[in-house]
């Protein structure tokens, strides 16, 4: 079975009105909101409302889809389906600006985790609901493992105690998944994931967080106290299997990497579409038919950056690829993940060299561009847990064996 990376033709459509989003009506407000941060861009309702009539359609999926492992499809042919629309058009939608994507009703991380391990009742009952993920406590970053926030069964409920911080669209959304533990005694296999809803007695938006970048999305403190969640909001099964870890509340994470790798990938592309107009108009002339040693250092340093840049990208329709295709894709999700993530940040930042005054001023979007890209490769998992998963996976070790 082999992949085809040119776009696949069925989604040229979806790419073009991406980028039309993005030009048309991310572009003209994106530093209006970066100024006013924590302000919620009204402007998103309306193209919030188009894109859940063209995902109920069926015919594309341009949110967060979800990594659902189907039986018996192993020889159905290649298939570029959901997950492929979301990261293609995610790419074009970052191109625009990565904060109004995080900040679009309905499309956040929480609904890819819901999409990924959901149950089909939980999918029809939390269908239209906007959701927000919620694993990061003030006492542990990237070891997701170290989940403290607890969950104690009590009757037809659950209930949680704890603190998250760093949820993305926390202050806005309808709804949080919150990583919790059964039994913390346990370990990483008591850890599961709910769907708590706002206006539950016991969930309180304590503050929202002043950022690098991102600042027309909100990321907010929510602690949990005595939160009494309905049984029915656990997402995937409630035992507790020490052989499976806590694979399923990780199976999120397949979808989630290469989702941020494409919006590395779409602030990176920005950037460097931005610095070759600028380079052009300074006289400096990119050409793809020399050798980069014969060309004026700017050039070469570009042509340098693209070739990261499509690596990156190569990388990331793999994972996406392998997905659809019903073939396990952790290893290429966190290689797409890692790549683009730390490309992205040296991309942007090296174009806000090449521009010069141009690229430091907010005269351009680059400077805002090098700051919003910083956190794709933080968030779901830094660069260096990213390559701490790719050896364990590389070398056949386990987390115990490889830390």
């Amino acid at each position: 079975m082999s992949i085809n990376l040119e776009t696949p033709k069925k989604f040229g459509m979806l790419v073009n009105q991406a980028h039309q989003v993005s030009t048309e009506i991310f572009r003209p407000i994106s530093r209006k909101y970066d100024r006013a941060e924590h302000e919620y861009p009204k402007e998103l309702d309306m193209l919030a409302s188009l894109i859940d009539g063209m995902n109920a359609s069926g015919e594309t999926n341009t949110g967060a889809g979800g990594v659902r492992r189907e039986t018996g499809s192993a020889d159905r042919g290649n298939r570029n389906g959901t997950n492929m629309s979301s990261v293609l058009s995610i790419i074009e939608a970052c191109w625009g600006d990565v904060a109004m994507v995080l900040s679009m009703p309905r499309q956040g991380l929480g609904n890819a985790a819901i999409a990924s391990v959901a149950n089909d009742e939980q999918l029809e009952r939390f269908n239209g609901v906007w959701a927000s993920m919620a694993i990061t406590e003030p006492s542990f970053g990237s070891d997701s493992s170290a989940v403290k926030t607890t969950a104690v069964r009590d009757g037809d409920h659950y209930v949680i105690n704890g603190e998250k911080i760093y949820v993305t669209a926390g202050g806005r959304c309808d709804a949080v998944v919150v990583w919790a533990s059964l039994d913390r005694s346990l370990g990483r296999a008591a850890i599961k994931s709910f769907v708590v809803e706002k206006g539950t007695p016991g969930m309180v938006v304590e503050r929202l967080e002043h950022k690098l970048g991102i600042r027309a999305s909100d990321t907010a403190t929510i602690t949990f106290t005595d939160c009494r969640v309905p049984a029915e909001n656990l997402l995937g099964s409630p035992e507790i299997e020490a052989d499976q870890g806590f694979a399923g509340v990780m199976q999120t994470f397949d979808n989630t990497r290469p989702l941020v790798a494409g919006m590395a990938v779409g602030c990176a592309r920005a950037a460097l579409d931005e610095t070759e107009d600028l380079l052009k108009r300074a006289g400096v002339e990119i050409d793809y038919d020399r050798p980069a040693l014969s060309q004026h250092a700017a050039a070469a340093t570009y042509l340098q950056l693209e070739a990261d840049w499509e690596a990156a990208y190569l990388l990331t329709l793999q994972a996406t690829w392998l997905a659809d295709n019903n073939k396990p894709n952790s290893l290429q999700a966190s290689m797409a993940k890692a790549k683009a993530g730390r490309v992205g940040t040296e991309i942007t930042l090296r174009c806000v060299e090449l521009a010069g005054t141009l690229g430091y001023s907010e005269d351009s979007l680059l400077e805002k561009w090098a700051r919003d890209s910083k956190i794709l490769d933080i968030f779901e998992g830094t660069q260096q847990i990213q390559q701490l998963i790719i050896a364990r996976r590389l070398l056949n070790k386990s987390s115990a064996q490889l830390k």
